[in-house]
């Protein structure tokens, strides 16, 4: 059988004769992989605290902050580099790099080079924009969706994992059985980062970027995104600005901790990393005038033109679900260790151990393995894509309010000044009741994840690394913005807030998102037609 001919039928997740079926798998491990390494901090900060005396809860509030601020750059530069490049070239080359951090930040001694190592590991996350890439070259737009959301459910589904594994990883089987003490989480992170680039060789040689018979297009530069309208080229430049404004929140929160009474960012080193990301803005805005300029001054056709309105919209949305699943898998294993501490076991120890607050926390990815590959599913399925991601986000509005009752609020305050919280009501069943909440709003956080990616290959095929890209940057603001805000006020006024955030995105998507043309197409011949005379991101067409 022809490649043209395998990837118009419909894919057999188990038919390993199919190339494309391989390529799926190898890619999705790839994706886990640098989920796994990437989320190893939230299981363990417990464990952290328990071993190093000087390390306080706003310490880990600040580096979950860290461990995912610097993937908003990050995606939006590795989306460029696989339309430069292609997918396989980037995504070894990345899992290869970001282990030296993962070994790095397990073997720190202080907080300077914590924080710095977690910065620097939070560009792992950008593995997902390869893999979408990678995915969108070897499934026609009928079977993307549901293909993409195959990759990311598993893929997704490693934080989970790590929520699972680790702690027992570190503290049973390092710990325990092989008397590495209670320094065990290093090893255990450090472990991580050796297989994470033992695959990202591996990686390179188990794949192609696109199968015979189709050409892998690259843009010629990795400019900045080209828009085909003046005013798409203003919204182009105002929703650039959260991109470099999150990572000045970050840079403030950080301004306000302390270390042994000394604050590790002073005002000098605060205003400098203000100015650093004005001259980045205005370097950005530079460069994107000066590649759009001459292109829409030399008229832009129309059928190169596609809808900006719908990439705002998948930004928002990717802001409200993947933002909103980043901060709470990183929050929620404390959560629910810290909640449901009343709850005692016979002997009078803690039911609800840093083991088992992991592995009741990892309910929220875990759905990942179903829920978001459904979100595709569903989207290729059912007629309208628009309205599959309106009900989607709906229920994430109503998931997390429900969260917010998993606990009650309780007279005084914590350490950090916070109100205390305490579970909603008593007992084992009420334990049981938050887990199902949990798994209830992590099937449309997770299930609009796949929704929205199964539309976002559809908006401009050219430029699909930097529009998802861009929406996978703004997952990233979501999850800064979020966990700052998380590190300001209670677990339960954070989940009505992430209600509210879910709220917005629905009226933007109401509003902007437009229902792809050829959504549900069978075969790659209209993409290719569609790309045929197209010029490179950054190329300027020639006057006529």
């Amino acid at each position: 059988m022809t490649t043209t001919e395998e990837t118009e039928r419909p894919p057999q997740l188990l038919d390993f004769s199919q190339e494309r079926i391989r390529v799926l798998h190898f890619t999705w491990i790839a994706f886990f992989m640098t989920f796994y390494v990437w989320f190893n901090l939230a299981p363990l900060s417990t464990t952290m605290r328990a071993d190093l005396d000087w390390m306080t809860k706003e310490h880990i509030k600040i580096l979950l902050i860290s461990n995912v601020a610097l993937t908003i750059p990050a995606r939006i530069i590795v989306g460029a580099l696989i339309d430069r490049f292609g997918s396989r070239v980037v995504f070894s080359g990345l899992m290869v790099l970001m282990s030296i951090p993962a070994i790095t930040f397990a073997f720190a001694d202080t907080f300077t080079q914590q924080i710095i190592s977690r910065l620097a590991l939070g560009s792992v996350g950008a593995g997902f924009v390869i893999g979408i890439k990678m995915v969108a070259q070897w499934f026609p737009p009928k079977y993307v969706g549901r293909a993409e959301g195959f990759y990311a459910g598993w893929g997704n589904f490693g934080s989970a994992f790590a929520a699972m594994t680790l702690p027992w990883f570190a503290l049973t089987v390092l710990g325990r059985w092989l008397d590495l003490g209670e320094g065990a989480w290093r090893w255990a992170m450090a472990i991580n980062g050796l297989v994470l680039a033992i695959y990202g060789v591996m990686y390179y040689f188990l794949v192609r970027d696109v199968p015979d018979g189709r050409t892998l297009t690259k843009t010629k530069k990795t400019d900045p995104m080209m828009c085909t309208s003046y005013w798409d080229l203003v919204q182009y430049l105002v929703w650039s600005i959260p991109l470099v404004g999150a990572l000045g929140v970050l840079a403030w929160r950080v301004s306000n901790v302390k270390v042994d009474g000394e604050a590790i960012l002073g005002d000098n080193g605060l205003y400098a990393i203000y100015g650093v990301l004005i001259v980045v803005y205005l370097g950005h805005v530079g460069k994107t005038l000066s590649v759009n300029l001459p292109y829409l001054r030399a008229g832009v056709p129309e059928e190169e033109k596609y809808h900006f309105g719908s990439v705002v919209a998948l930004n928002s949305t990717y802001f409200a679900n993947f933002g909103a699943e980043l901060a709470v898998v990183s929050m929620l294993p404390a959560f629910f260790e810290n909640t449901f501490e009343p709850l005692r076991r016979a002997g009078g120890g803690p039911l609800v151990t840093a083991t088992v607050a992991g592995l009741v926390a990892s309910s929220f990815a875990f759905v990942n393995l179903v829920a978001r590959p459904l979100g595709g599913y569903l989207s290729d399925r059912l007629a309208n894509r628009k309205r599959t991601m309106l009900a989607y986000i709906l229920g994430i509005v109503v998931g997390f309010f429900l969260m917010g009752f998993i606990a009650d609020w309780a007279p005084g305050v914590d350490d950090d000044g916070l109100r205390n919280i305490v579970p909603m009501f008593g007992g084992l069943a009420w334990l049981i009741v938050a887990v199902v909440i949990t798994v209830f709003a992590s099937v449309f956080v997770q299930g609009a994840e796949g929704a929205t990616f199964a539309i976002i290959p559809m908006v401009n095929k050219r430029m699909t690394g930097q529009i998802a890209g861009m929406a996978g940057a703004y997952g990233n603001v979501g999850a800064v913005i979020y966990l700052v805000v998380f590190s300001l006020v209670d677990a339960r006024t954070f989940f009505f807030i992430l209600s509210a955030g879910a709220a917005v995105s629905f009226l933007i998507t109401l509003l902007l998102l437009q229902e792809p043309d050829g959504a549900f197409s069978a075969s790659f011949e209209d993409d290719d037609e569609d790309e045929a005379d197209v010029p490179a991101a950054g190329a300027v067409p020639t006057p006529t």
